[in-house]
């Protein structure tokens, strides 16, 4: 289905030297939902991150984003699939690394994104359709918890449309 995601991560002897403490592959998986296939490269519990945190970040419970952390994640979007309306209270960096990608908003206005384009989703509600037939959308997305934005001093609340 889709190409193989490499993941190198460096640490430290306990002297302090640099070292490659890990290098694997491996794939993303079908979600739930059947739209995207995802998998989670490294979290981190807290922004800013804590460098002296040893878990390996990728076996962290992180939902679409993490509460108080961060997330980066590749996301196959599936041949004409699409996500459900969502917003989420975090800054996102998409960056479409395969195919193309149109992402609508509440008010169904959309923009096609194509391969080296980059999104940066301010928690709007949005969604994510891939218009192609035959091509996966690989998108890798970097998510960091956010204040809500507000309208006239009040929060706007995470949410899923479907």
């Amino acid at each position: 289905m889709s190409s193989t995601i490499r993941r190198v991560v460096t640490g430290h002897t306990t002297e302090g030297t640099a070292i490659f403490a890990s290098d694997e592959s491996f794939e993303t998986i079908v979600i739930p939902s059947g739209d995207a296939a995802m998998a989670t490269i490294w979290t981190t519990a807290t922004v800013p991150a804590d460098c002296n945190d040893e878990t390996d970040g990728r076996l962290r419970d992180a939902g679409t984003t993490l509460k108080g952390g961060s997330v980066i994640r590749v996301v196959d979007m599936l041949p004409n699939a699409s996500s459900p309306l969502h917003r989420t209270s975090s800054i996102d960096y998409g960056i479409v690394i395969s195919g193309k990608i149109e992402l609508e908003l509440d008010n169904h206005v959309f923009k096609t994104i194509e391969v080296g384009g980059i999104i940066v989703q301010r928690g709007t509600i949005h969604k994510w359709r891939n218009p192609s037939a035959d091509e996966i959308c690989r998108i890798v997305f970097v998510l960091t918890e956010a204040k809500p934005y507000e309208v006239n001093g009040v929060a706007l609340e995470e949410c899923m449309i479907h």
